[in-house]
């Protein structure tokens, strides 16, 4: 008996037509109000989740429980002013100097203008206090410095309204806007017009792969449906949850791709398990029932690994990460849930309509004595030969194949964590050519440097021998405080008016400029010398470096309890679902090889430099400390959605026949075509995402793009039946008490295993 006709057996055990129940019963009696009911949930979620973008954050790297933190909260709290985040570039063109008196005026002018704005303090400009780290070395650029007060969302109000009153041209003098804030204000402008971009390649192409895959029209439809309910009702939740709790704008970019890409999965998996049924003879309703006691519990579980590895990002402490969970699983679970309600019941109302609108029927030719055969009951030949091959040379496609994916990640080894800045802007980004000049031509940053905030009262002469001390640790240009300006251990400037304005009451600061740049190794150290320093007194560090440092330490602590969510309750849904304790050890392991592809490349492509022409990014020589692990529990997490589909049929089979070849042979045979479209599909809605201007949203899309192609063109491939050919029936064993646990816990795509004696004698020796 043929693998495809074997296939073709009765709905049920019992041989009774396979009626739909539970949950899904009134889906499946009701279809047009379901549909109608989710017509209305749309429309209301399109409602609801409008100008979640604008409500939005581009921050959330920093540990809110770390010393950086306090610091600058209190900094903000006594201090407003004393970190700017506005800075007004003011160019005196060409052959120019910021000391002409001409030049000097319109300067003074401006910063005159700007401390009177609303929401606007702390101004300071080269021309008001002469330091020269307000100058350029060639004299032609100077800086005026503010803060803007309030929240992210309050404060990029302010600029949307200062900002045209201060770019261009100003008398003798041209003025860019730049700062942190700047930055962050368009980067956040930059995501959303790049996220509408990537969703208007990625629809049109994905529409027409999903063609190309059904055939169907008619069917194709149906994923983009599932997919565009979970992107809206996503985002309906992300703006709930910005009334209460920080999300991020990078958020959006995961809601689109998962949106899609698993609504695909899901789609792809039941409707074409439901062709299946219908080309076996059975009846529309009876084939819906099938599908969701066997492909629809599949998907369920599938959910559930993708759900879990997202949800792990919870338990790191930085918003950013925490965003990335609060989308990911709102989308899954929204993807699953129409996959499970919505599409049956569109099913139902289609019935063999299904395949309508076929147009590969030209190309196709038909098969002499069966013309009415579904496409859904033709192929995968090919896939079963590459199993068969696999499987008679498994060592050697184990060992080179694991040898070949452990090569791709060793430039993992070599990689630098740093912090997100400017330089993730398109070059041409006003904000980011304002931090340029900076960064070349500046002797330091004023919004780039440390913060040391005292607190118990240090007396003048402690503060005076912090700084001092402060001033000779090394990679130190300059310390400024209540005692005046310090540079190698020597005061070289007196305390002033400004230096006064530093201390209240029994609390103070002071600022230390890096010699280098702000994230820099030699930066982090700094961090770390300063704290190091035994005082009398309390004392703070907060700035960038000390942000990147305390954001790395929290990471490197809530990282194992992280992997240990998602490995112990990987093991336990794959073990509920096989019954084997083999098999989820196997797909923990190699779901881990295949995201080896993704880490080297991220090192080599964006931390050194490789293809940045052609991608159109500008390394930074490092890594942003978050994206390691956003993009692993992301990819694994997809990764687990392919193994769960490939292992679901493995085991369907297995459990008819008690053959483990065939098993493998077949279940690649069913899913190997299907895991592949819906990767590739995957993998074109992550590209469209990789194409935005932003470099972590590139390497985000590019990097999760390059993992699922990976996983499911050679993990799923060749890995997963090389490793089972070589574990053979041991692959299915589980001691007495597990097994005993499995028969009255688990879920398994298949209908209840027959007796072993009622199993047929051919089909069980098929394919040995």
């Amino acid at each position: 008996m043929s693998e495809v006709n074997s296939a073709r057996r009765p709905d049920s055990g019992t041989g009774g037509p396979a009626e739909p129940g539970g949950w899904t019963r009134f889906a499946t009696a009701r279809p047009r109000l379901t549909l109608l009911l989710a017509l209305l949930f749309t429309a209301l979620a399109v409602v609801g989740g409008s100008g979640v973008a604008d409500r939005m954050s581009s921050g959330g790297w920093e540990a809110p429980d770390s010393q950086s933190t306090y610091a600058t909260e209190a900094l903000a709290r006594e201090f407003p002013d004393s970190q700017p985040n506005l800075l007004l570039l003011v160019d005196a063109g060409p052959g120019g100097s910021v000391d002409d008196p001409a030049v000097a005026a319109e300067g003074r002018a401006l910063a005159e203008r700007l401390a009177g704005e609303k929401s606007v303090g702390g101004v300071g400009s080269y021309w008001q206090t002469g330091s020269p780290t307000l100058r350029s070395e060639d004299g032609r650029e100077a800086l005026i410095a503010a803060r803007v007060g309030g929240d992210e969302t309050s404060a990029g109000e302010v600029l949307d309204r200062i900002a045209p009153e201060y770019r261009g041209t100003h008398g003798p003098v041209e003025v860019s806007l730049g700062g942190p804030l700047a930055v962050r204000h368009e980067l956040q402008t930059t995501i959303q017009d790049d996220l509408l971009r990537a969703e208007m390649i990625a629809l049109p192409v994905t529409l027409v792969l999903l063609v190309m895959v059904f055939g169907s029209a008619v069917a194709a439809l149906l994923p983009l449906g599932i997919g565009i309910v979970a992107i809206i009702g996503t985002n309906a939740v992300l703006r709930g949850l910005t009334e209460f709790t920080d999300v991020s704008v990078f958020a959006q970019n995961l809601t689109t791709a998962l949106g899609l890409g698993l609504a695909i999965d899901y789609a792809l998996f039941i409707v074409r398990r439901f062709r299946e049924e219908l080309a076996a003879g059975a009846e529309v309703r009876s084939a819906v029932g099938t599908t969701l006691r066997t492909a629809g519990r599949t998907v369920l579980f599938s959910a559930l690994t993708v759900a879990v590895s997202l949800a792990a990002m919870m338990v790191f402490p930085q918003y950013f990460l925490r965003s990335f969970a609060y989308a990911g699983i709102a989308v899954v679970l929204l993807a699953a849930a129409a996959a499970l309600i919505l599409l049956p019941a569109a099913l139902v109302l289609l019935g063999h309509r299904v395949d309508a609108l076929d147009l590969r029927r030209l190309l196709r030719r038909r098969r002499a004595g069966n013309t009415a055969a579904s496409p859904a009951a033709e192929g995968g030949a090919g896939w079963a030969r590459t199993a068969s091959l696999v499987m008679r040379r498994a060592p050697v496609f184990a060992i080179g194949t694991t040898a070949v994916l452990v090569l791709l990640g060793t430039p993992f080894l070599g990689v630098k964590f740093g912090t997100a800045d400017d330089r993730q802007l398109p070059a041409s980004a006003e904000s980011r050519v304002v931090q340029e000049h900076i960064r070349e031509g500046f002797p330091g940053s004023p919004s780039g440097g440390l913060t040391v905030l005292t607190e118990g009262d240090p007396s003048s002469a402690d503060l005076a021998g912090y700084s001092s001390r402060i001033s000779e640790l090394p990679g130190v240009l300059t310390v400024a405080g209540p005692a005046g300006q310090y540079t190698d251990g020597a005061r070289t400037q007196e305390p002033g008016p400004a230096d006064a304005a530093r201390t209240d009451g029994g609390t103070a600061y002071l600022t230390v400029l890096p010699e280098g740049e702000p994230v820099d190794e030699g930066s982090q150290r700094l961090v770390g010398d300063i704290r190091a320093l035994d005082t009398s007194f309390d004392a703070s560090v907060t700035g960038t470096a000390a942000v990147l440092v305390d954001s790395k330490d929290a990471i490197g602590d809530r990282l194992p309890w992280a992997l240990a969510i998602i490995v112990i309750v990987t093991l336990v849904l794959v073990f509920l679902l096989t019954g084997s304790v083999l098999i989820p050890l196997q797909a923990v392991l190699l779901n881990a090889l295949s995201l080896t592809a993704m880490f080297g490349a991220m090192v080599w492509v964006f931390q050194d430099g490789n293809l940045s022409g052609v991608l159109s990014f500008t390394s930074t020589g490092d890594i942003e400390t978050t994206l390691p692990v956003l993009m692993f529990c992301v990819a694994f997490g997809l990764s687990m959605d392919y193994g769960v589909f490939l292992l679901s049929r493995i085991k369907e089979e297995y459990d008819r026949t008690g053959d483990h070849e065939h098993s493998v042979r077949f279940g690649l045979r069913r899913t190997g075509g299907l895991i592949t479209a819906a990767a590739v599909i995957l993998a074109v809605v992550m590209v469209a995402i990789g194409t935005s201007r932003v470099t972590n949203t590139k390497m985000l899309g590019l990097g999760i793009a390059l993992a699922v192609l990976m996983d499911a063109m050679v993990i799923r491939s060749l890995l997963v039946p090389a490793v089972m050919r070589l574990t053979g029936k041991a692959t299915w064993w589980a001691p007495a008490p597990l097994r005993r646990l499995h028969d009255r816990f688990g879920l398994s795509e298949g209908e209840s295993p027959a007796p072993q004696a009622e199993r047929t004698p051919d089909t069980v020796g098929a394919g040995r």
